[in-house]
Formats: structure tokens, sequence, C-alpha cells
């Protein structure tokens, strides 16, 4: 899984029926380390309600298109919202 912030919403007037009514976020993708950016912005499908600059888990590929087998295959998928996270050394 990868770690993105949510930087907008894309909105489109014409779209394939079935996935009329779910969220597209525009997100962009970040080093889980350090939490810089990391390459260009990707449009992904909502599936857990993520809203504005939120830090999301997100899936791409046949992963994405499972997370919604009801749509038309998607290229990524927003599969959990982020609380928090630690890196390097978790020794007690």
């Amino acid at each position: 899984m990868k770690l993105a912030r949510v930087i907008g919403r894309v909105f489109c007037t014409r779209q394939d029926p079935a996935i009329a009514g779910k969220k597209l976020l525009l997100i962009q993708p970040m080093r889980w380390e350090d939490e810089s950016e990391l390459g260009d912005p990707v449009v992904a499908a909502d599936a857990v309600g993520a809203g504005s600059s939120e830090r999301v888990f997100w899936v791409a590929s046949r992963e994405a298109a499972v997370a919604f087998p009801d749509l038309p295959p998607v290229d990524a998928a927003v599969v959990g919202i982020v609380d928090g996270h630690q890196t390097g050394d978790f020794r007690g």
C-alpha cells in the first residue's frame, strides 16, 4: 500500500454510468519515511470517504480494481485513512 495526501476532487460532466455517485479524489503520493511528495498527482476512486488534506493509503492496478468490484476497472483506489504511522526503529 502507498501513502498519499488528498489534494482535491475530480468532477466529470460525462462519465460511465457505473461510476455515477462515486467520489474521485486527486491524491499526491508521498514517501512513508518523511512524507515528502513522490511523483505526480493521481486520480483515485474513494472507497472510504476521505476528505480534503487527509493522509490516505491507496492501491493501484489489480488491487484497485478489487476494491470496486461493481465498477469498471479503476487504476487507483483510496482504501484507508491514515491516523498515524511509524517508520525506522520501533523497538519498545
